[in-house]
């Protein structure tokens, strides 16, 4: 086979603002280098790094693809390790998956407090996906939610050419927290924001990072300069999990992180949402922290309560912000309310109390495809219809 490497593929990357030359290849990153030198969280730099939303996407004739990576994926203890799995799509459709057993592991142990973090270091792997249809066709390979990836190299057939899509979509910067993140979907293609870019037909930029989502100043800068057609913000949840606003200086923040996107996009459409239904912390504060499989709240004072957030608060601050701020003249704007994606009936999909599971995942990225304002779903080539099921080439005597 003929060998790509990796500072060729550069090019062909889609849904990451920043790469990490490596000593073996390339890293993709979500966010800038700029960016990430202002960020000091050791947590935020780790979640950059995993490609949630990042994939390859190209124009080949090829039949077969090799892609040669080194993956360092999460293990939370006493979990075993997220499965780290990529993606193929042809032509929009999904093909083909594959899960990667090797790599490296960054394991947290949280019976230690503070939490033990250490890295086990593993070896890079080959991904092979095999039949793809003949002739020329726009191929995108979704790289994992759930872990960083080293590229090195692409391996396609002899003669076949590999051109950059001629594609061209909307592109849809989506902030959020670990929901918009995505890792308990069941690949890279399955998180609520891939379902509904899918749908919409939008060139997903997906800045949904685990843990994260404190209306950070560069974030909102690097949404900025990306300069996107279509942004979408999904606050609070995490506000109150890590107790890390009161309503004294969350409405600023939020106030703070729209002017800034509007210094630059006077008139991109922006919409907010508010969180998915989370019952521990509708109507009482955080903070919460995990016991086990299940998340719950922390005790304190009722002194220590005072200006601490809930989701209800939450919901209620939002939507009084985005009226302010319409009412003053900005048309653009947009609020919804979490729980049109994800609300009581959807419980059963909620099995940590707080993160939906992959089929509560791919229902809110539908929901979002159908409920989302107009200006969202203009992109669309006809109504929202289910995804199509795999379409992979029978094997010989099948």
């Amino acid at each position: 086979m003929s060998s790509i490497p990796a500072d060729q593929l550069a090019r062909h990357l889609k849904g990451s603002l920043g790469q990490r030359q490596t000593r073996s290849g390339l890293s993709p990153r979500r966010l800038p280098a700029w960016a990430e030198a202002q960020n000091l969280d050791a947590s935020l730099d780790l979640m950059a790094g995993m490609t949630s939303g990042v994939r390859l996407e190209f124009q080949t004739t090829s039949r077969t693809l090799g892609l040669t990576v080194l993956t360092t994926g999460l293990q939370i203890l006493p979990e075993s390790r997220r499965t780290i799995a990529f993606d193929l799509l042809v032509e929009g459709v999904p093909y083909d998956r594959a899960t990667v057993q090797s790599g490296s592991t960054v394991i947290v142990d949280t019976t230690q407090v503070p939490h033990a973090v250490s890295v086990s270091p593993g070896e890079p792997c080959q991904i092979d996906f095999a039949r793809l249809p003949p002739g020329s066709k726009r191929v995108e390979i979704w790289l994992p939610q759930s872990a960083l990836v080293d590229l090195h190299a692409l391996q396609i057939d002899p003669g076949a050419g590999l051109e950059t899509s001629v594609l061209h979509r909307p592109v849809w910067a989506h902030y959020g927290s670990s929901i918009s993140h995505g890792m308990d979907a069941d690949g890279p293609s399955g998180t609520w924001p891939a379902v509904a870019a899918q749908i919409l037909g939008l060139d997903l930029l997906n800045l949904g990072f685990a843990g994260q989502c404190h209306l950070d100043g560069f974030v909102a800068r690097a949404i900025r300069d990306a300069r996107p057609d279509l942004i979408s913000l999904k606050l609070g949840v995490n506000v109150i999990n890590l107790d890390s606003m009161r309503e004294r200086t969350f409405a600023p923040a939020v106030h703070a992180f729209l002017d800034t996107l509007r210094e630059g996009l006077p008139d991109t459409p922006v919409l907010v949402l508010s969180p998915i239904l989370c019952p521990m912390i509708e109507d009482r504060p955080g903070p919460t922290l995990r016991a086990g499989d299940q998340i719950r709240t922390v005790e304190r004072p009722t002194e220590l309560a005072e200006g601490a957030l809930t989701l209800g608060r939450i919901r209620a601050l939002l939507s009084q912000i985005i009226a302010r701020r319409q009412a003053a003249g900005d048309a653009n704007l947009f609020y919804q309310d979490g729980r049109d994606l994800f609300d009581t009936a959807d419980l059963a999909d909620l099995p940590d109390g707080l993160h939906p599971n992959p089929a509560g995942l791919d229902r809110m990225g539908r929901r979002f495809a159908v409920s989302a304002p107009e200006v969202f779903r203009r992109a669309r080539n006809q109504v929202a219809e289910p995804l199509p099921q795999q379409a992979k080439e029978p094997s010989p005597g099948q």
